[in-house]
């Protein structure tokens, strides 16, 4: 059983040995760092101004983190996020095209630039721009699941429907 399986009542929301799992891998695939020096758990889950989300690796993958960001982005909160399947961050008619991002992802170690539609809990469609998603892999690689982080979103037309906010645009990309 993987340790990030959302079987356990582990609450990953400032856990040191996760923080250090998803910005080392990071770190290690992309080449860059993902939080700034001397920020911590806390600061990702808090106060950090991007998106960050981590699935885990069963047959039909859980989220198992979503910061403050993407759930002001996508309409959850921590307990709602940490039981959805991912796969319901897209729409049906997307979920092929999501899917073949993962398999790419897991064949390749990371991807850079991915735009796709997604979908918040209020029905709001909106595009993720920018995207990175990579391997959760520890320092041993053995892998733990995947993560994605981006800062730019925008509404996508015709998708804010009454009583939805929208959500706010943050930097152009950069982490």
């Amino acid at each position: 059983m993987d340790i990030y399986d959302n079987s356990d009542a582990r609450d990953l929301r400032t856990d040191q040995e996760f923080f250090a799992l998803i910005t080392k891998s990071f770190d290690r695939i992309v080449g860059t760092p993902l939080v700034p020096n001397g920020k911590g758990p806390h600061w990702l889950y808090k106060d950090a101004p991007f998106v960050v989300l981590a699935q885990n690796r069963q047959p039909d993958p859980r989220f198992i983190y979503a910061n403050h960001t993407a759930q002001s982005c996508f309409g959850y909160s921590w307990e709602e996020f940490i039981t959805l399947p991912s796969r319901l961050s897209a729409e049906e008619p997307f979920r092929a095209e999501r899917q073949r991002l993962l398999d790419a992802v897991t064949t390749n170690g990371f991807i850079d630039d991915y735009r796709g539609l997604r979908i918040a809990k209020s029905g709001r469609r909106f595009w993720i721009e920018k995207a990175i998603v990579w391997q959760l892999v520890d320092d041993h690689g053995r892998p733990f699941g995947q993560a994605a982080t981006f800062s730019t979103w925008s509404n996508a037309e015709g998708s804010n429907p009454e009583g939805a906010a929208s959500a706010p645009k943050f930097g152009d990309g950069a982490i």
